[in-house]
């Protein structure tokens, strides 16, 4: 007998529509109301918020910001996450592959304050890395990473890189080693064979992997409050301050519909563009 599956996930998914659908619903339909201040709104329809969201250059500046430190992430993930996944993927012994994945998969389930808690002891004045390179001459002054981008980047990356692994290791893994093999039997150098096999065959789980990573960083509100310092303020940050500090409900609901309406867009053009590429045989499937 075989069960349904919609039947079965279909509560699951009514419940978390209502739960996140809705609430997500009534605080963005707050945006389209003005403030009146001590958290009170009017009644009246207005797009005064988005005028506002979209002249002012204080909100626009932390939007692209927000922007640019989640690509930056992103790539960073990419370049380190890609060698250690391959390599997990490629081991001989399937049981240390899983020690490692396991590791891996524990390390992901520490809650992001305690790993940002970590990195500011780390990183500290006092720290040890900084009293390591300081006392070997390499640097002159301790390193600062709280209160500049930097940080906030380094903390992300420390956030998102174990989801990368995990995800990259899945892609790799379903690439057959005898394609790798036959290139490099036929004269490819290992570097000729990985950009023209591995790499093609793994791009659509890379971009997948990168979407992810992209959208977490884009919603990332502890890393930048933390290790920013205050000075980093990326759009989390500005919508966190405006609900709690300002108390402007009806702003902060517009900040968050600005920040949902770019990430969708940015997902869809970047499937778009792979779907592009596809059709013009740049990426093998």
């Amino acid at each position: 007998m075989r069960a349904n599956w919609t039947l079965v996930l279909f509560p699951a998914m009514l419940f978390s529509f209502l739960l996140l659908g809705g609430t997500q619903f009534l605080f963005i339909r707050a945006g389209f109301f003005e403030d009146l201040g001590i958290g009170l709104i009017g009644d009246e329809l207005v797009l005064s918020n988005y005028v506002t969201a979209f002249t002012d250059s204080f909100y626009f500046d932390s939007l692209i910001l927000n922007i640019q430190v989640s690509v930056l992430v992103v790539v960073c993930a990419l370049i380190c996450s890609y060698p250690v996944a391959y390599v997990i993927a490629r081991m001989r012994s399937q049981q240390l592959a899983m020690i490692m994945l396991a590791a891996i998969v524990v390390s992901s389930f520490v809650t992001i304050v305690i790993k940002v808690l970590g990195l500011i002891i780390i990183f500290g004045s006092d720290g040890a890395l900084n009293q390591t390179l300081v006392g070997l001459g390499i640097i002159d002054q301790p390193l600062q990473v709280v209160g500049n981008i930097y940080g906030v980047i380094i903390g992300l990356m420390h956030y998102v890189l174990g989801f990368m692994v995990l995800m990259l290791f899945s892609v790799i893994q379903t690439i057959p080693r005898s394609l790798e093999e036959a290139a490099l039997i036929h004269g490819a150098s290992p570097y000729r064979m990985f950009m023209r096999v591995v790499f093609p065959l793994s791009l659509p789980g890379v971009v997948t992997g990168a979407l992810i990573i992209f959208n977490l960083c884009m919603g990332a509100f502890v890393s930048a409050a933390l290790l920013g310092g205050g000075k980093v303020l990326t759009l989390p940050v500005v919508i966190e301050r405006t609900i709690v500090l300002d108390i402007e409900y009806a702003m902060g609901g517009t900040l968050s519909a600005i920040l949902l309406v770019s990430v969708i867009l940015i997902n869809i053009l970047s499937v778009w563009l792979l779907n592009r590429f596809r059709k013009a045989r740049l990426v093998i499937t």
